[in-house]
């Protein structure tokens, strides 16, 4: 178990790490090209790409406290780390949508002195194409370590590709009409739409999970069929389960012949866990409750 969770922080912190660098590198360009090329969506765009390595640093950070094993004081491990994580990422990035779409508003009809430049056209461009392929590199990782927090990276990923697109139009389109410079302003206040999405999208799974919301009727009824499969077991009800970060802890009532010995009734609770916790539900940990089963007609009786 132990290894397992090394191996899953090493993988976290190795695509958290590359994501830095060339958001660094994003965000140095954009920053650039958009006061050099007079254009205040690409300014807008490069700061949210430096907001990108904030929350990079703070997966980087979070993912060596989330990923430790289980403790005395922590017995079902520190996974609700990542969800606190994942909570401050999509704040940090609703604060800058909200800052960008504010600023862009006020100054919606100041004049521009200067068309924006090629190059704040040619840098949105680069942004679209370099954080979608990151995107695609991200989630596939966080699905496989089963890590919400480097989802939510992954998705801020997408969002900064997402809100280059109007820029790339607008920039393109103010600098063949100068006359429609105002657009790189409607641009900035795109751009901050796209992020506060981002940042709902992102925040809003944490929040289930810190409120232990339960798994959904699909993944009980997979449960109950899963048990059902055991021999020995003649009915399951009375399923819970509490979400952690991507993964659930889950305890169940599992009835079988009252007249089996404790071993035998351990030993087919045992195969119910070993089935639930090796299936592809995503169950962490799993309690049975063993009880007597009994035919209605006696219990009437």
């Amino acid at each position: 178990m132990a290894h397992k969770l090394d191996e899953s922080v090493r993988e976290v912190n190795r695509i958290t790490i590359i994501g830095m660098l060339i958001n660094l590198s994003l965000a140095t360009f954009k920053v650039f090209a958009g006061w050099y090329g007079h254009s205040q969506a690409v300014l807008a765009d490069g700061v949210h790409s430096l907001s990108d390595s904030a929350t990079d640093i703070v997966v980087l950070v979070g993912a060596r406290f989330w990923g430790k094993a289980p403790d005395v004081e922590h017995p079902y491990g520190h996974r609700k780390i990542e969800a606190i994580v994942t909570i401050i990422i999509g704040g940090a990035l609703g604060l800058v949508g909200l800052g960008l779409g504010y600023s862009s508003i006020i100054t919606l009809n100041k004049h521009h002195e200067n068309p924006p430049a090629l190059i704040a056209f040619v840098s949105a461009i680069i942004s679209i194409v370099v954080k979608e392929w990151l995107y695609h590199w991200t989630i596939k990782v966080g699905k496989k370590v089963k890590s919400s927090a480097v989802i939510a990276n992954a998705w801020h990923h997408r969002s900064d590709a997402f809100s280059s697109i109007p820029v790339a139009v607008a920039v393109a389109a103010s600098y063949f009409l100068p006359a429609w410079s105002f657009l790189d302003h409607v641009a900035t206040v795109a751009v901050s739409l796209f992020i506060l999405q981002a940042a709902w999208m992102i925040v809003s799974q944490p929040i289930h999970d810190l409120s232990e919301r339960g798994t959904d009727e699909t993944v009980v009824k997979r449960i109950e069929e899963l048990s059902d499969s055991v021999p020995g077991v003649q009915g399951v009800h009375k399923i819970r389960s509490r979400s952690i970060s991507s993964v659930y802890f889950v305890d169940f009532h599992v009835q079988v012949n009252p007249h089996l010995d404790v071993e035998e009734g351990h030993n087919i609770a045992t195969s119910v866990k070993n089935v639930v916790l090796n299936s592809d539900i995503g169950m962490i940990d799993v309690l049975i409750h063993i009880e007597p089963y009994f035919e209605k007609n006696n219990e009437l009786g």
